[in-house]
């Protein structure tokens, strides 16, 4: 068997609509030297059963089903189950560029001191799809990189990790709902060797349902309070991750709705067909804007 160079790692519950999307786009693509790692976090609507299909076929590598406390212990499961030199985490309601994840792997295969590889990214909501926006992290990089601040926050849907930086970076801190954004501040402030690609390797998309959405302000702040302590972060929502900046905008506007209307907006996603749509123009625009970019990497 050969060495697996890239491990693509999934955490999931109740997903099962954005599941088969990215499947359908990822099974195609996978190499001999690449894996699937799955953790479902015991789902309810037929995920469970889907993914152990495919496991049985040989179309996913690694695969678990069991209750995790929270999205973190999740992700940390996946992590700890990958086998490959580089990881990417793939979130299942997102959309990914995977010409432009590989350019990373090998970046970072040929550099074996660089532990993150970040990117550019794209943002949507699926509530109006047609609006989509490039967020930059480049400048807040730039900054650290130049020695100008101790460390800056970057969201995790463009982030490769190399495995056996896990023994310096860590796994997710499980006491944080806003996962990535204490991350992105721990491996820049230990000083971890992050490479920037400015081309586009993934496209967030904020979805009815999603976990970070619903975090509430007291949480926001205690988590900001710990920020700035441990690693001399100001503790502001100036500088949060687009990622999660996007989806905390939602939560808010969600929560200013009559609990009738909450509960309606929040179970409210596009028909199956539709959906499939949406995201088919989410890849090719993706793919579009890296190829326009002509992404170079930055260390």
């Amino acid at each position: 068997m050969p060495e697996i160079s890239l491990s693509y790692i999934i955490s999931t519950k109740d997903r099962l609509n954005y599941l088969k999307i990215l499947f359908a786009r990822l099974l195609p693509l996978v190499k001999p030297d690449e894996e699937i790692v799955v953790v479902d976090a015991g789902s309810t609507d037929g995920s469970t059963a889907y993914l152990q299909r495919l496991y049985k076929e040989g179309k996913i590598h690694q695969f678990v089903s069991e209750p995790d406390r929270n999205q973190a212990q999740g992700w940390n499961k996946a992590l700890l189950m990958a086998k490959g030199t580089i990881i990417k985490k793939l979130i299942d309601d997102d959309v990914y560029c995977f010409g432009a994840i590989r350019q990373c792997r090998d970046f970072m295969l040929e550099n074996v001191t660089v532990d993150l590889c970040i990117s550019n990214v794209l943002n949507s909501d699926l509530s109006d799809p047609s609006k989509i926006h490039a967020a930059s992290r480049l400048p807040q990089f730039e900054e650290w990189r130049n020695g100008k601040t101790t460390a800056f926050t970057f969201s995790d849907v463009s982030m490769l990790i190399r495995r056996s930086s896990l023994s310096y970076i860590g796994l997710y801190d499980t006491q944080f709902r806003m996962l990535d954004w204490e991350y992105s501040l721990r491996a820049s402030y230990l000083k971890a060797q992050i490479v920037y690609y400015t081309g586009f390797n993934a496209l967030s998309v904020h979805t009815p349902g999603n976990v970070t959405s619903g975090t509430d302000e007291a949480t926001k702040k205690q988590e900001a309070e710990i920020g700035r302590i441990k690693y001399g972060y100001p503790g502001d929502d100036a500088d949060i991750s687009p990622y999660s900046r996007l989806k905390i905008r939602a939560g808010k506007t969600l929560a200013k709705l009559t609990q009738k209307e909450r509960v309606a907006t929040a179970t409210k996603e596009p028909g199956r067909g539709n959906l499939e749509d949406i995201y088919t123009r989410y890849y090719q625009t993706l793919e579009d804007r890296d190829r326009a970019a002509d992404g170079k990497f930055i260390i």
